[in-house]
């Protein structure tokens, strides 16, 4: 398993979301969907349900071999924009 790194600003903006870290690790760990994102990171997405609505956690990335850096993760309330194949 990859080790995970996650950028002091990333850090920040996950604590003032309250996304868990376990959330952080199961997104990168187990994703549902893999999305190409900007200068060649990675985008891995998984949904929850909170509060009775389906969100879907999108975890920035630089992949290393060994390791996972994060960028930024954030919440989306409209998973079908960002899923593939629901455009």
């Amino acid at each position: 398993m990859k080790s995970i790194e996650i950028i002091p600003l990333a850090l920040k903006k996950i604590e003032q979301r309250k996304i868990s870290r376990e959330w952080i690790e199961e997104t990168l760990n187990s994703p549902e969907q893999i999305a190409e994102g900007y200068q060649g990171r990675k985008i891995r997405q998984r949904s929850y349900t909170i509060s009775g609505k389906k969100m879907l956690l999108r975890v920035v990335v630089d992949e290393e071999k060994d390791r996972f850096i994060v960028i930024t993760a954030y919440l989306a309330s409209r998973v079908e924009r960002y899923q593939e194949g629901k455009r």
